[in-house]
């Protein structure tokens, strides 16, 4: 949607946002595989899902996509108005590339990638995936870094979490590692 200006859902196509994204896109989908360390099973996933061909958007997909954090709108139909349609597109990609990072983080801890090296290609790996969500440059990297050490590490790193301590330690790891390759001065 942010790629169509217009915010209508009529004039929304997958295979034309792809169409000239297909360099970037299979940059960020070899990025995943290199730091998740994910064979060619596991990356068949995504072309399994059918996100990355042509298919309908609609309003109520775009509802679920931000979580609803927009809420409900009586009449239902209003969902498909352009100022709704454009709160919840920059609310999802906000919580859409703060979920993307933990998975990401997740996988790479799972694969005991070592932080360091890790950092620095899910910088490279954001930065894809933020000028895919919005070339306008409202969706970063460093802010993706940002929302999603608000949102997810302190669930994980609260003195009540379940999470085991060593897991603590490589979020925590991630967390250092991401700061000194996204945001050196915060």
């Amino acid at each position: 949607m942010n790629f169509t200006g217009t915010w209508k859902l009529a004039d929304v196509s997958v295979d034309g946002f792809l169409a000239g994204r297909r360099q970037e896109l299979g940059r960020l989908m070899d990025g995943i595989q290199e730091v998740c360390r994910f064979g060619a099973p596991g990356m068949a996933i995504a072309d399994e899902l059918g996100y990355l061909r042509e298919h309908e958007v609609t309003p109520e997909f775009l509802l679920l996509w931000s979580a609803g954090l927009t809420g409900v709108p009586e009449p239902l139909e209003e969902l498909a108005e352009p100022r709704v349609v454009r709160r919840m597109c920059r609310m999802g990609a906000d919580l859409q590339l703060t979920q993307f990072l933990q998975a990401l983080i997740t996988a790479a801890i799972c694969a005991e990638v070592e932080e360091r090296a890790a950092a620095v290609h899910l910088a490279e790996i954001l930065d894809i995936a933020s000028e895919l969500v919005d070339p306008s440059g409202r969706n970063s990297p460093e802010s993706a870094f940002r929302m999603w050490r608000v949102a997810q590490l302190p669930g994980i790193l609260h003195p009540y979490s379940e999470a085991p301590e060593s897991g603590r330690a490589a979020f925590r790891a991630y967390d250092l590692e991401l700061e000194r390759a996204l945001a050196p001065d915060i």
